[in-house]
């Protein structure tokens, strides 16, 4: 992804050293790209969210707008200080803020377990601040959940697969897991990019170890 050129910052920045940003967001927001449906609040009843972190968010977002069940998508940036950063800001990695897919889904539909099953098995959750050649704060892997009894099922699956990667020779697990706090929407150009783009860059990659 080409943000990654711009990704020198290898550490999260304090919330006095993050850039100020600013207080309006810088999105006007269009329906989803593929079928239609609103990327932002309120939505239906029922529907729970979900935001995870697996590196660029084009490729992560594009794995997850098809899996029935999944209501919507939409891309942005969260785990950081900068209320509404611009993409050039979240690549300075002066945001703290790492890349995000928020997953919109219906629970009697799929399950949590499901998705998260996704998340561990497309992408490699061992490199830290990276994602293949990706390199940044920005590209660091995480989970930020809606709830205590998403949290609970988070960590839970986290400990699982940590098991099997180490049984299998990789190093520990770096994702990053916790309750959501802002979620700031990227531009436009970026949600659903690779439906605008279908040639576009994606850098998931994961580890070969099963869920």
């Amino acid at each position: 992804m080409f943000g990654s050129l711009f990704s020198k910052p290898m550490t999260i920045p304090s919330v006095d050293e993050a850039l100020p940003g600013r207080d309006f967001p810088l999105l006007n927001p269009q329906p989803h790209a593929v079928h239609g449906r609103p990327i932002v609040g309120p939505f239906p009843d029922g529907m729970e969210t979900l935001l995870v972190g697996m590196g660029c968010f084009w490729g992560a977002e594009r794995m997850f707008w098809g899996l029935n069940g999944v209501w919507t998508t939409s891309v942005g940036y969260a785990g950081g200080a900068t209320p509404n950063a611009s993409y050039d800001e979240v690549c300075s990695g002066l945001t703290g803020h790492t890349e995000v897919v928020e997953i919109v889904y219906d629970p009697k539909i799929i399950e949590l377990e499901d998705i998260l099953r996704l998340f561990w098995q497309e992408h490699n959750p061992t490199q830290g601040m990276r994602q293949g050649n990706d390199r940044g704060t920005q590209y660091r892997s995480a989970i930020f959940c809606s709830n205590e009894e998403q949290l609970a099922i988070a960590k839970d699956s986290k400990a699982r697969y940590a098991q099997k990667l180490l049984a299998a020779g990789h190093p520990a697990i770096t994702t990053e897991v916790g309750l959501r706090d802002a979620y700031y929407l990227a531009e436009d150009y970026h949600q659903q990019y690779l439906h605008k783009n279908p040639n576009g860059y994606c850098g998931l990659a994961g580890c070969g170890v099963s869920f």
